[in-house]
């Protein structure tokens, strides 16, 4: 298994998107390390996490994942964030492992009870064959965000190419992918909202912004989680983990720094 694991300080496990790859959010890994001891992970399944996808173990199968997670990088205690998909991931752990969990972070995630839309149904019936099309059609989706993130056109070029590369080296697996929201959405997770007694942070771009998870069902978490608190990315969407990682740690780190305690973090 191949993990992101720098910096020090209290420590933070950033759980990625349904894409499954840590390397697409490297710029935010690498901020966050500048303040936390920040661990990041490929989800079970996918090149690099060492571990087969096996459908039959159903979504229990990234809690086990992220159990190995804690034993191999020595953890008895930690901050768990998780973006996009990765936010029920780290919504069922913090249920399920509380005395594991000393913060709990979700980013751009779609609530429970989300479904997907028409154009998502489309790609998870048929994964494989939408894949070109869902790739060439992406910088399109997000064009509005990026425009809103960066003033410069020079700037938002380059922004697209670099993710593009990060994106190439790191290729997504479309059917797996298809696979993990299939399981999500066999699952209610409402009842975990209520089971989390860590303290809860939930980050989103703008109304908006957020081509991918609107930005109103990742507030619905406000009134399900009790006493969770909310921050923004300013001039983003679903992106600014990437788009702007120095804003993203400074609100992540800084409520990572506040909650966990270094003396039962490590």
């Amino acid at each position: 298994m191949r993990l992101f694991d720098a910096g020090s300080g209290p420590p933070l496990i950033v759980i990625p998107g349904v894409q499954g790859r840590w390397e697409w959010i490297r710029p935010a890994l690498r901020q966050l390390s500048e303040r936390c001891r920040t661990i990041s992970y490929s989800l079970a399944g996918d090149f690099g996490s060492g571990l087969r996808g096996d459908p039959s173990a159903g979504f229990d199968a990234y809690l086990d994942q992220l159990d190995g997670i804690f034993e191999r990088t020595g953890l008895r205690r930690a901050a768990i964030c998780g973006s996009s998909f990765g936010g029920f991931i780290a919504l069922r752990y913090a249920a399920t492992r509380p005395d594991r969990v000393a913060a709990l972070i979700i980013a751009s995630s779609p609530s429970p009870g989300w479904v997907p839309n028409p154009r998502q149904r489309a790609y998870i019936a048929k994964p494989w064959r939408a894949a070109p099309a869902f790739v060439l059609t992406s910088p399109v989706r997000i064009w509005p965000e990026i425009r809103s993130t960066f003033v410069r056109p020079a700037d938002r070029l380059s922004f697209l190419a670099r993710h593009g590369l990060r994106v190439a080296a790191a290729p997504m697996i479309p059917a797996l992918m298809a696979r993990r929201i299939v399981q999500q959405q066999a699952i209610d997770f409402a009842p975990d909202c209520l089971q989390v007694t860590a303290p809860s942070l939930i980050v989103t771009g703008e109304p908006g912004l957020d081509q991918i998870v609107p930005v109103e069902s990742t507030l619905r978490y406000l009134s399900m989680i009790p006493g969770t608190r909310h921050a923004v990315i300013e001039r983003t969407g679903h992106l600014g983990l990437i788009s702007r990682p120095d804003r993203f740690a400074s609100v992540v780190g800084g409520f990572v720094e506040e909650n966990v305690n270094l003396g039962v973090g490590s």
